[in-house]
């Protein structure tokens, strides 16, 4: 029993602190001092330490500032150059198409130029269709389809049996869409069926004028 007591309390001694160990831990946390306790000569310290704290995070700040104003200065002349040569492919495309016809205008001068004038305003159409193929304009398909209020402008109706109801039967103005997003409707005639007894209504009419 004595030795089991002995035991226990030279387990229970390593397990307590020295009081070296407690010193250097004592060292190593820094107690903060309440202000009112520091020194003149503390406080002066504190605060220069304060104006060197405060001098280098404003230089920081200043610093970001001035890289976010260039920044911004860059993206706006980026933006502003974006916006003046957005449509300089297109343009490229486009001047063929300007060569043609000043090409088509100096043969339409000579005399039997019509056949030349026509195979130059033939080939200027072909370049200009060309290059807005290219920029994504492609035309709405109208004749023959379905009336679609989304890409289609109906501007009047006819009657005819031929055809289906609503189906467009004249096309106008051709519709254009750029990359699947409409530029502009088609312009176009609907079809629309005789109503039944139109053509009864007409003949009794005139029957009844002849005998009166």
């Amino acid at each position: 029993m004595d030795a089991e007591r002995k035991d226990k309390v030279e387990i229970k001694h390593d397990q307590k602190p020295s009081t070296n160990d407690m010193a250097s831990k004592q060292k190593g946390e820094k107690k903060e001092v309440p202000l009112e306790k520091l020194t003149k000569a503390e406080l002066i310290e504190k605060l220069k330490a304060g104006e060197e704290s405060a001098k280098k995070y404003l230089d920081l700040y200043v610093r970001a500032q001035a890289e976010m104003d260039n920044l911004k200065k860059r993206l706006r002349r980026e933006k502003e150059d974006f916006l003046k040569f957005a449509n300089e492919s297109l343009l490229k495309e486009l001047l063929p198409v300007v060569d043609n016809l000043e090409n088509a205008l100096k043969h339409a001068q000579d005399e039997g130029s019509v056949d030349a004038l026509r195979e130059g305003i033939e080939l200027t159409l072909k370049g200009m269709k060309d290059a807005l193929s290219k920029a994504g304009v492609e035309e709405v398909k109208a004749i023959g389809e379905r009336f679609d209020p989304n890409f289609h402008y109906a501007v009047s109706q006819e009657e005819t049996d031929k055809v289906e109801t609503g189906t467009v039967v004249q096309e106008l103005q051709k519709g254009y869409v750029l990359n699947q997003r409409l530029l502009r409707p088609a312009m176009v005639v609907v079809s629309k069926n005789p109503q039944p007894g139109e053509a009864d209504t007409d003949t009794t009419t005139a029957g009844e004028e002849q005998e009166s």
